[in-house]
């Protein structure tokens, strides 16, 4: 992989002044400076990957369209949320499957943000029906589950008691428990602005690759 930059301290600079002035005054005078220092390089990234990703897991997709594709919004969603701010103060850059239609499909994630970045891989807050049939996959054949998860330190939402219809007795009850199926690794705003950042966030993707795959496969989806 060419070592070169995509992401400049430019780009945490904006956000930073974003958290600070989340308006959409001060979003519409800086705008030209976000496509500069945040779209422009996440396209050229999200580009770049596409070679490696299909190595790693060729139904995931590296979408580099403006909209639509493998960058998120920086628009929040405000209609049922007490936070008004209209601005996210992340950058999001999804991989997801090429059957997902939202950010719930398996998938690899980047995420940048001042003081909390990282990369991560699996599935995040899956419907009833996916939680459902990524536990009975866990019972099915937790030797392979096993294999998969590792040594990787799952992160987000769990049940307080065990789910309903799984065994209480089980030697992974804790992961049966789990509302979210995902890994990360923390990333500092150095290796972010980084001429290394494509082949290191590659290599995470690769660590990442054996629970995407199980969740994928449990969702009935090709790998």
């Amino acid at each position: 992989m060419k070592a070169q930059t995509y992401f400049t301290p430019e780009l945490f600079t904006f956000l930073r002044q974003l958290k600070r002035n989340n308006t959409r005054e001060w979003f519409q005078r800086n705008k030209e400076r976000y496509q500069t220092v945040v779209v422009e390089p996440a396209l050229r990234f999200i580009s770049d990957m596409a070679e490696p990703l299909a190595k790693l897991a060729p139904h995931l997709v590296a979408d580099a369209r403006p909209s639509r594709g493998s960058l998120f919004r920086i628009y929040r969603d405000t209609r049922f949320a007490a936070d008004k701010t209209p601005y996210k103060t992340h950058v999001g850059l999804h991989f997801a499957h090429e059957a997902g239609k939202d950010a719930h499909a398996p998938l690899f994630y980047l995420h940048l943000e001042p003081g909390g970045s990282f990369a991560g891989g699996g599935v995040w807050h899956p419907d009833s029906a996916a939680l459902t049939k990524i536990r009975t996959a866990i019972v099915a054949d937790p030797a392979r589950w096993k294999k998969a998860r590792g040594k990787l330190e799952l992160v987000g939402d769990s049940l307080s008691r065990p789910p309903k219809g799984f065994p209480c007795e089980h030697p992974f009850l804790e992961d049966l428990k789990r509302k979210d199926f995902v890994a990360i690794t923390e990333l500092s705003e150095e290796q972010l602005c980084g001429t290394q950042l494509l082949k290191q966030y590659s290599a995470l993707c690769k660590s990442f690759t054996p629970l995407v795959e199980f969740t994928t496969k449990a969702l009935g989806l090709k790998f």
